[in-house]
Parts: structure tokens; sequence; C-alpha cells
């Protein structure tokens, strides 16, 4: 067989330079080459063997490959030279033989050689590899605030890590242990801990890594667990760790120092300890100033009630010069100058962005410490135009017109009106977009002043100036809703949604205009979106019961209105506990009504509706001690209505003291003695006692006679049921109370008649004809006698409720 060199030798002298092997083959056996053309001779690996040959395809086994006694002819190739099937290009000779000769190698010893076993190196190389890659994962997901995933991630890598120690430690290798993996995996887990808030296991797995005397630089991790004792409010603990973490950085470390002092000075201010805050923040002031420790510092100061270290603080504030916003302005201009060339392609680098965003929350800072300071330093308006004026001198004129148009907030915050109006007006010739906003704060100024023709003078203003100002076109909607145009104010609402789509004073009065023209599914649909922004507002729970009662859903109507009395609410409301009796009276369930009806009286005693409500209902109980009581209560309340003695007296009959009765009808008669129902129960009793009422009689005879000609009797009220009327459009056109809602509610809705199982005959017996003189002078007798009065057997009615 074909050495590597063999073959080597024979590829560099070619086929036609026969080699010494091929030399001793032909002297076995002449081969005779003339049927061949072209044809390379076969190799040895082509040479017949003793045993019989397989098909083209198969590949003899080792054995197959002994020298056999006699030499067979070779097996020669059925194409061409040169050519493939595949159109892959055909090896070399020199390529072929040495690939023949290393499978003959391979063959000569049986079997193909094994894949190598990996050394333990590797393997640790390996777990070393996957412990960095989960701890990536585990970082990534948590940027990503897959926060339960990331904690598991940390942990599997924490797990893999003891792995590799262990099987380092079993391999005596443990001088190999990487000491910064290990540091690696335990920081991960103890900020994703951390970052989950499981706290005391952050804190175990932090301690852990401190006391390491291996880590030099764990002594920074102490900042770490002093934001969990700050965010424990635990804030002595987290002031030593910061300390013992600022006694570990050295003083090159500057930025980080001043950071651990921010946190000193945040710990201080929130025990009030504000002297020991106000020291760390005047040292970051003079070492490395910024804003966010600026105004911390003036939070201090303001709670001291300092107010000239507020001045001082304020204008060290103004100083602070942050890098890159003068090179930002150079920018600008060059953009401005290119602007105007055709290749010019605006675009904003990262660095930019990052200058922006510094930019926006230095204004922010300046801004918010501009309306802390004003109005302590000195009594407004001066505060204000100290402010104003240190802002215009330190380069901060737009900051300066937000305190203007803060001073005119100030004003209308202790309604002082006229001010106010002062303060917005003195914007009309000044920048345009200011204008916009003034125009929107005077409308709406107006509006509640009821000035609504100025309200919607400054509103156009405000819409044309931007038309994409949300309140502006709530502020014109409005002034549209009270000229009655419910579908232009409609219009305008929706488009206020569409430029913001959380505007909470659009929906809801979106909700009002569907609701003034009767589209309750709509306004319905306004209302449950409002929810979701504004969840258990009160006014939003009741527009919702208010509407499902309105569609005919008073189960649902229960479900909002009990929401509203919740304790989180308004649990003391009683108009609402009211309406939810009248609710629960209409769904015949009497002991939810009497309860929410008894609470609502606990909480506002003199509504006439309850009072009444409970009264009939102790009557239809027989429990007229007790309906007594709220009769003569409501009889206080409205002295000048006789009715509710009228039913006080009829109490009394049915409990058998017609004394009393008959003392209440003979007062109600003295204080009204045109009252002709209170005359006709009068005569009713006496003649029922069997005591003279001849002069009752005429008084009567009299009184009927005058109402029958048109007199100025008054006539017996009826008492029919009164249909409910809508709630005003005045009622709903602004966010009020739910009390001032009730009381125009509670008359329209909380009459008795309309109550199942009440009687509808009259509370008070019915009296027979009033007899007449006859001619010769004999008097016509009453056909049923007292005696047959059966009218303490009636069942009660409401005709005696009041209108």
């Amino acid at each position: 067989m074909f050495s590597s060199t063999t073959a080597s030798s024979s590829a560099a002298r070619g086929f036609g330079s026969p080699g010494p092997a091929d030399t001793a083959a032909k002297q076995q056996e002449e081969y005779d080459f003339q049927h061949v053309q072209s044809q390379p001779p076969p190799s040895s690996y082509m040479r017949t063997t003793g045993r019989p040959l397989g098909t083209a395809m198969r590949i003899g086994t080792a054995s197959a490959y002994q020298q056999p006694e006699g030499t067979a002819r070779p097996m020669t190739s059925n194409r061409a030279a040169g050519y493939s099937a595949s159109g892959v290009r055909p090896k070399t000779q020199a390529q072929g033989g040495m690939q023949l000769a290393t499978v003959q190698e391979k063959l000569r010893g049986g079997v193909l050689e094994a894949k190598k076993e990996p050394t333990a190196e590797e393997r640790f190389r390996q777990l070393e590899n996957d412990c960095h890659t989960l701890v990536e994962e585990s970082a990534m997901l948590n940027q990503q605030g897959r926060l339960t995933d990331a904690l598991q991630k940390a942990k599997d890598a924490v797990k893999k890590e003891r792995h590799l120690c262990r099987q380092r430690e079993a391999h005596n290798l443990a001088d190999q242990i990487n000491v910064d993996l290990t540091y690696s995996v335990l920081f991960n887990l103890a900020n994703q801990q951390q970052a989950c808030g499981q706290y005391p296991d952050a804190l175990t797995t932090y301690t852990n890594i401190v006391k390491n005397k291996q880590y030099p630089q764990s002594g920074r991790l102490r900042v770490n667990m002093g934001n969990i004792y700050y965010a424990q409010q635990k804030y002595p603990t987290a002031i030593k760790m910061y300390r013992m973490a600022l006694d570990q950085i050295p003083n090159t470390g500057k930025e980080i120092r001043y950071k651990i002092l921010r946190n000193i000075g945040h710990a201080f201010f929130r025990m009030g300890q504000f002297s020991d805050a106000i020291d760390a923040y005047e040292n970051i002031m003079q070492g490395n100033p910024d804003f966010q420790t600026g105004f911390n510092l003036l939070l201090c100061y303001f709670a001291l009630g300092d107010k000239d270290k507020l001045k001082q603080g304020f204008t060290r504030l103004l100083s602070i010069q942050q890098e890159g916003l003068e090179e930002e302005d150079e920018e600008d201009l060059e953009d401005l100058n290119d602007a105007g060339r055709e290749d010019h392609v605006p675009s904003d680098d990262p660095l930019k962005e990052e200058i922006k965003k510094r930019k926006r929350e230095a204004f922010k800072y300046i801004a918010n410490a501009a309306k802390l300071t004003a109005p302590q330093i000195e009594r407004p308006p001066l505060g204000f135009d100290w402010v104003c004026e240190v802002l215009k001198a330190q380069g901060f004129p737009g900051i300066a017109s937000e305190m203007e148009i803060a001073k005119a907030s100030y004003f209308l915050r202790r309604k002082e009106f006229d001010q106010a109006i002062d303060a917005l007006k003195a914007f009309e010739k000044k920048d345009p977009s200011l204008m916009a906003r003034t125009a929107t704060n005077l409308s709406f100024i107006y509006f509640l002043e009821s000035d609504y023709n100025q309200a919607e003078k400054y509103a156009d203003l405000a819409v044309k100036a931007n038309r994409y100002n949300a309140r502006a076109l709530v502020n014109k909607g409005n002034c549209l809703f009270l000229c009655e145009e419910y579908e232009r104010a409609k219009e305008l609402f929706l488009e206020a949604i569409g430029v913001e789509a959380d505007c909470v004073e659009a929906i809801y009065n979106l909700g009002l205009v569907n609701k003034s023209i009767e589209r309750y599914h709509e306004a319905l649909q306004a209302f449950e979106k409002l929810n979701s922004i504004l969840p258990k507002h009160p006014d939003v729970l009741y527009q919702l019961g208010d509407l499902c009662h309105r569609i005919g859903h008073p189960s649902k109507a229960v479900e909002w209105f009990s929401l509203l009395v919740s304790p989180k609410t308004r649990p003391t409301d009683p108009e609402i506990l009211a309406r939810l009796g009248q609710l629960f009276a209409s769904m015949d369930d009497e002991a939810q009504a009497y309860h929410y009806y008894m609470e609502a009286y606990r909480y506002w005693p003199t509504n006439l509706d309850v009072i009444a409500y409970l009264g009939v209902h102790f009557v239809k109980q027989e429990a007229y001690e007790n309906a007594i009581q709220f009769f003569e209560r409501a009889a206080q309340i409205e002295g000048g209505n006789s009715r509710w003695r009228l039913m006080v007296a009829s109490c009394y009959r049915r409990m058998g003291h017609n004394e009393q009765a008959l003392k209440i009808y003979e007062d109600i008669h003295r204080e009204s003695p045109d009252d002709i129902e209170c005359l006709r129960y009068l005569l009713t009793l006496l003649r029922d006692l069997g005591l003279d009422h001849e002069e009752y009689a005429v008084k009567l005879r009299k009184l009927e006679r005058m109402q029958q000609e048109g007199g100025t009797a008054a006539a017996p009220p009826t008492h029919a049921e009164p249909a409910p009327a809508p709630l005003s459009r005045h009622t709903d056109s602004s966010l009020r109370d739910s009390t001032e809602r009730g009381v125009a509610y509670g008359r329209e809705e909380s009459t008795m008649s309309g109550q199942q199982g009440v009687d509808p005959r009259p509370l008070y017996e019915e009296e027979g004809p009033v007899p007449q003189d006859r001619p010769g002078g004999r008097r016509l007798q009453a056909s049923n006698r007292a005696e047959d009065d059966d009218w303490g057997d009636d069942e009660l009615g409401d005709d005696l409720l009041p209108l």
C-alpha cells in the first residue's frame, strides 16, 4: 500500500512514470492498456482482493485488502477523465493519492480514530463562558423590566460558578479559581435581589462580598447597602453605610464622593435634620455644583424659613454653568446658517440629545425654584417681580415669562381675579405662544365670573393661536354648551380628545353634552372611559350611576352608587344614600331601602323626602309612636304645611288617642280657618265622638259653597305622583359636590306613591256627607254612623305625603 511519501513522489513524477510499486506489479502481470484511452492507472486501492468484489458503490473491509495469492484485474472507471456529474472540479492526482493514502493508514488500524475527549481545562473554560453568558442575560432582562427572569438567571449563574469551583478543587486546581468571576456573579445576584425588593437577601449577599478581603474595591458596595436602608426608611443606618463607603473612596474619585455626599444630605432631609442636610449640600455646591443639589438646598432653606438664604441660594442656582450648553448654542447658529442649503440634513447625535435633556432638567429645577422662592421672600407681587428681574438678568427670559403666568395663577388661586386678569393681559403684546396660553387662562377666568362673551372672545383667540390646544378647545366648547349649541360643543370636545386623548375635562363635558341631548348610551361610554383614567372619582361615579338609572338598569346603578358611598370615597353623602334607598325600594328590597334611608336621615335629618318615607314605613309596620316622631320633625321643618300635623293626628287616631287627635285638628283649624281639608277631618272626629259639631258643619258648608263659586278657599291638593324632571343644564355644567346633585334630584324621585306594597287609599278616614238642614228643621244624618267606622283597619296609603 502507498504511504504518504510514496504518493507524493508518484504525484510529482506523474502517472506517465511508474514508481517502484507499479514496476513490481507489472512483473507479476502485464496490464493491457490498449482498451483504456486517456485513463489514469489504477491505484493500489482499486486492486482486487482474494474475495469476491462488491458493488461499485461499496468499500471493502480492512480484511479484504490483504495481499491475494493471485492478482486479479483492477476495477476501471466508467467515466471519462476530468468529468464530474455534480459540476465539482475533479481533484488532481496528487490530491487523490494523498487522500487514499490517509484512508489506507486509518483502515490499517481496523477502525477510524474516535474524537478526543475534552481536557479538564477546556471544561473549566466552557463553564466560565457559561457563567459570563448567564450574567449578561440577567443584566439584559433587568433592562427589559423582566425582573423575575433576571433574578432566576442570576441564581443560575451563581450555581454554575459554585459547580466550577468544586470541580477545580476536585482536580487540585484551587489556586486557579477565578475570583473576579465569583465577584461578578455575586454582585449581579445582589443587584437583582435589590431590584425585586428582596432587601434582606440583597443585604446578606452584599455583606458576604464586602467581608471578603479578596475584593479590595468591594467597599463601594456599601453605597448600595445604604440605598436599601434608605428605601426601608432606616435613615441612620443608611447614613452610616454612606460614610463607610465615603471613607474607602480615594480623593481622586471626587465625582463619586460628591454623589455619596448628596445621598447623605437626602437622608438628613428625610429625618428632618435640615442643618446637617444644608452642610452636606453646601459642600457639594462649593466643589461640584449641580441643579438638583441647588434645588434641594433651597428646600432646606424654605423649611427653615430663612428668606435671606433663599435669595442667596436662588442666585447661586442660576449661576451654575452646565457643560455643553454654550457649544449647543453655537451649533444651533451653524444649523440656522446651513439650513438654506439643499444638501443640509439636520440631525441630532446622541451627545446633542443628552445636552438637550440636561438643559430641560435644568430649566425644570430653575422654574420650580422660582415658584418656591417668589411667594416667600417678599409679599406678592413683590416677590414675583424680584424673581423675574433676576431671571432676566441671568439670561433666562423664557422662565421669567413662565413666572409672570405663575403670578397670575397665584392670584387666581387666592380668588383675586382682577389682579390675575391684569397680569394675564400684560401678555397681549408679547410672544404669540405666550399669548395663546394667557388667552386660555383669561377665558377660564371670565367663564368662572359668568362673563361668557369675554370667555368666548379669549377662547377664540386661544384656538386661533394654537388649534391643537386641548384646553382652549374645551373652553370654546363650554361657551357653546351654555348657548345650547350642543352639536357644535360636542364636535369641539371630540376634537380636544383627538388632540389630547387623556384630556379629562373634554371627556367629562362630552358625557354631559350627550346626557343633555338624551344620548345616554354615548354618555355612558364617555364616563366609563373617564372612569378608567380617574378610577373611583366621585363625580364620575355619580354620573355613571345616574345614567344607568335613566336607561333602566337599577341594579347597575346600585353598584355605581355603592362605590360612591364606599369608605374611601364619600360614605357620608346623604343624598346618595337616599338615592340608594329609593333604588332598593323600587326593587322591592324594603330592608335595604330602610337601611339606606336611615343612614341618609342620620347624616341629614332635615330631608323631607327621607322623613316622609321613614314615617310611612313605620306606619306600615304599625309602629305609630316612631311614625309620629318623624311627622313631627317634618312639621317643625315645614311649619307652614298643615299636612304633616294631619298625619300626626291620623297616627293618634289609629292608636286610639282621639283626644290628642282632636286637639291637633282644633289647633290647625285655629291657625288656618280656611283649611277645608282639616275642617272635614275635625267634623268627622266630632261626629264619631258624639260631640257638638254644628258650628263646624256650617263653616264647612260655607267654605264648600265659596269653593264652588270660585272663592278664595284652597282646594284639596291632589296626590298624583309628579313626573321626574331631568337634571338642569346648569347643574350639569360643572364639577360639583354630589350633595348638590342630590338636592336637585331628591324632590323629583323620592316620593313614595310609586312604591310597592303601599295601599292607594288615604292615610286618614273618609268622612261622610255633611248634614243638611231641611226646611222643617230636622237634620238629615249621615248614612254610616260613628260606631260603624272601621277606619282603623284600613291599610296605609300615600295620599297625605307632600308634593
